[in-house]
């Protein structure tokens, strides 16, 4: 056990050894935080990041230390993120650890109180998730889910849903992607040649609704509705 302690060297086993106590106690503290620490992030994401960015800052920031040890120590946590991504997708236990499944915040329009307190968020982080979905009724969700990256998932009863264009039996129209045919003041041509335009036509089509010439067009678009549309420099 003499990794735990200072030394003035270390062995290339002492570091694994030091990697791996690390890399569990990290888990295992993180995992005592809760979800609400690792927001958009998976727990064995946060534990690796958390881990290398610190291991690589010490050597960085202290001339004293050498490069050799925390190589080691992350190489020996690269391994262990790799073990421990495909332990999550063949050990439903241990993934069901890593990533827990979803927890019913909101179940048929009513607040799950035991929930909240077991994804440890309070009501009101709850309802301000659910204004920022415009959803300002409670009884209007049939279901609202506490995700493992931190999120959550809403979904509103049928009728109080916003109807869409195929609900209404609508075609879509194709949205028209515009294209770039001037970029800081140079003409491109390779766009202009698959329009039905020329240069001639471009630069009347500046001077005539700019009243400038070409060098002083930050932006110019031309879209499959042929709608032009220029940004000049200030």
């Amino acid at each position: 056990m003499d990794f735990f302690h200072s030394q003035e060297s270390l062995t290339a086993i002492q570091w694994i050894l030091r990697a791996v106590v690390a890399f569990f106690f990290l888990l295992f503290a993180t995992k005592v935080m809760g979800q609400r620490s690792i927001s958009q992030l998976r727990l064995l994401d946060f534990a690796m990041a958390i881990s290398i960015g610190n291991i690589i800052a010490h050597p960085l920031s202290d001339e004293g230390l050498g490069m050799k040890g925390s190589m080691i120590t992350m190489s020996a946590l690269v391994i262990l993120y790799t073990l421990g991504v495909s332990l999550s997708l063949k050990w439903t236990l241990f993934r069901h650890f890593i990533d827990h499944p979803p927890i019913p915040l909101i179940k048929n329009g009513k607040i799950v109180d035991a929930n909240l307190r077991k994804a440890r968020i309070s009501l009101e982080f709850l309802l301000s998730e659910l204004r920022k979905e415009k959803i300002e009724d409670v009884q209007k969700v049939a279901c609202a889910l506490w995700e493992p990256d931190g999120s959550i998932s809403s979904f509103l009863y049928p009728q109080h849903q916003t109807p869409t264009r195929a609900d209404m039996n609508i075609v879509p129209e194709a949205v028209p992607l515009p294209s770039v045919l001037i970029k800081e003041g140079k003409i491109n041509y390779d766009v202009l040649n698959k329009t039905n335009h020329s240069k001639e036509w471009l630069i009347n089509k500046v001077e005539s609704a700019y009243n400038v010439d070409i060098s002083n067009v930050l932006l110019a678009t031309i879209d499959q509705k042929d709608t032009f549309q220029a940004f000049l420099y200030k």
